[in-house]
């Protein structure tokens, strides 16, 4: 995991001097394939208020290390009520909804932000949501992130610690969401044939 060597993209969405929307939808559009044919993404990761209360951001960004993606993006912020109910827009009619947006906001643990990333690599969405795991820490294979660090309470909050993106759909709606184009870098040039 490092970050990219690049220039951030300038407001407008303008990149190296090209037109583009952000480095997502244009890499979204190109389809750009590494040299081992795998598609180079962006995907969004969270690292949520129950992970930064319990002293658990190293330990879960460790994790996704050996997976050797880039970090094309990268800010601590507040989470407004309306951002944390436009990300779980999908979940509006669900009886959790409440305590969900409650949870990302930080009122259940003292912790009003999050930390958020945009990684950058091969199969990105995939690899990271295999690294993460099921949403449920008990249901989460005990290698997994969410296996090994989160937990369900006995007041029933589940502290699953990371939000990461579930398809590549949902990655470049919710980059698009907590990031401003000029917020992140140029995505890198794909991997050389080893």
């Amino acid at each position: 995991m490092h970050m990219a060597a690049g220039r951030a993209a300038e407001p407008g969405g303008r990149l190296g001097g090209a037109a583009r929307s952000t480095p997502l939808r244009a890499a979204s559009r190109a389809q750009l394939r590494d040299a081992a044919g795998g598609l180079e993404q962006a995907t969004l990761v969270l690292v949520k208020p129950d992970a930064i209360r319990r002293g658990l951001v190293g330990a879960a960004l460790s994790r996704l290390e050996p997976l050797g993606l880039s970090i094309i993006g990268a800010k601590v912020m507040p989470v407004s009520q309306e951002l944390a109910e436009t990300h779980y827009r999908h979940i509006r009619n669900k009886p959790f909804f409440r305590s969900t947006v409650a949870h990302l906001r930080g009122e259940l643990h003292g912790v009003p932000y999050v930390l958020a990333f945009v990684f950058w690599g091969r199969d990105a969405v995939a690899r990271v949501r295999e690294a993460t795991g099921a949403t449920n820490p008990e249901q989460a294979d005990p290698m997994s992130i969410r296996g090994a660090l989160g937990r369900n309470t006995a007041d029933g909050c589940m502290e699953n610690v990371l939000h990461t993106s579930s398809d590549l759909a949902d990655a470049e709606r919710e980059i698009t969401l907590w990031f401003k184009p000029h917020e992140l870098l140029a995505p890198p040039a794909p991997a050389a044939p080893r």
